[in-house]
């Protein structure tokens, strides 16, 4: 029925796994739908597992030569030497058993989601596994093998819908601007951190799309150590004007959560309050803009334990409908499992304010935002 929110997970998640010692580890995902559940928030009608996905549907975005080379390389678990032609056995793509399979896994997920709401069965669907957005179309990158958002945008796009794509992961969402670059009914929306300073380097205010495409990619690259109050700004005042002028008919988002200033890869300072504020945000310009029409995927986020499940278990908190409290204590049952007391574990999911403490130059941080955000104003026909 629709106005079902689905939470799309298996265990199977778990096999899209690089190395014991690499940061995009699947036991997050884990520990995500553990608290989750602890905090009674997923009911049996709202889970959907995922599915493999086809030849026919990975090949809406990759080319079959690379599609060849990750199911070869997986039935061996080695790299061959044509591996890093494909950006794969790199130190941040290495080769691993079965990982055609994970990474279709991950792919079919998605699409599940999407089917759903494209059908009218679900208004809302987020696949804790999904969110791999810098895979190109002959090329891993970025702790991605296949780009599922592309792969499902495209499916969307097949049942009619225009799609507006919105990512705040720390990394510019480069693999789906690239799908898109010339389509003129898909909007691409990224907020990230300065590829001055971050992987994979792109995501400048002048990279607008080409072709029937020009205006429909816009970029926000944000200075390091940008707080909630300035993130939140920058999204506020991209997400409204945009969406009201491109006139979507799906919300897509990816929700990577690396921008916590604890996480180990970006420097960025944000805490879980801007994601609480984040995901209402977006779940209001779903149902302004989409008549509801949702989909959301996972993405970055490296602080394994102390930030990923509360940030993921927020969003889908917010997604049924039924927001996390401000004042929502972390469970004892989830503290007793995997606190370690030499370090503690965060008291309550959503950050209290000041948890991150303000540096002494963040109006200078703020204000640098504010002067990007005034110079994509000027060139993104969108916003002008």
């Amino acid at each position: 029925m629709a106005g079902h929110a689905l939470f799309v997970y298996s265990d199977a998640y778990q096999a899209y796994r690089f190395t014991p010692d690499h940061p995009f580890n699947p036991m997050r995902l884990a520990w995500t739908v553990e608290l989750v559940r602890e905090l009674g928030l997923l009911d049996p009608a709202e889970m959907l597992p995922p599915r493999h996905a086809g030849l026919d549907e990975i090949l809406l975005v990759h080319s079959a030569s690379y599609v060849d080379v990750v199911r070869e390389l997986g039935r061996t678990g080695r790299a061959s030497p044509i591996a890093a032609n494909y950006g794969l056995g790199t130190e941040d793509d290495p080769v691993f058993p079965g990982m055609h399979e994970a990474a279709a896994l991950a792919v079919g997920g998605t699409l599940e989601g999407a089917d759903r709401i494209a059908s009218g069965q679900a208004l809302h669907a987020f696949n804790i596994g999904g969110g791999l957005h810098h895979a190109m179309r002959s090329q891993a990158a970025g702790f991605c093998i296949y780009n599922d958002v592309a792969i499902a945008i495209r499916r969307l796009r097949a049942a009619g819908l225009r799609v507006a794509y919105v990512d705040i992961d720390a990394h510019h969402g480069d693999g789906v601007q690239e799908a898109f670059y010339r389509d003129p009914d898909v909007l691409t929306i990224s907020l990230h951190e300065s590829g001055r300073y971050l992987f994979p380097g792109t995501g400048w205010v002048e990279e607008v799309g080409v072709g029937g495409g020009h205006g429909t990619t816009v970029n926000l690259p944000l200075e390091p150590f940008t707080d909630d109050r300035s993130f939140l700004e920058m999204l506020e005042g991209v997400l409204e004007p945009a969406l009201s002028r491109f006139g979507p008919d799906i919300l897509v988002t990816e929700f990577g959560v690396d921008a916590h200033a604890s996480d180990p890869l970006t420097d960025l300072r944000v805490s879980t309050r801007f994601y609480w504020q984040a995901a209402a945000m977006l779940h209001a310009a779903a149902h302004a803009h989409c008549a509801g029409r949702w989909l959301a995927v996972g993405g970055g986020g490296y602080e394994l334990l102390r930030v990923v499940p509360r940030a993921w278990t927020i969003l889908w908190a917010e997604m049924r409908g039924t927001p996390v409290p401000l004042d929502a204590p972390l469970p004892e049952g989830f503290r007793a499992a995997h606190e370690d007391p030499e370090d503690p574990l965060p008291a309550w999911i959503v950050d209290p304010p000041g948890t991150v403490r303000p540096l002494e130059r963040q109006a200078e941080v703020s204000g640098r935002n504010r002067a990007t955000l005034m110079k994509l104003r000027h060139v993104c026909p969108l916003l002008a």
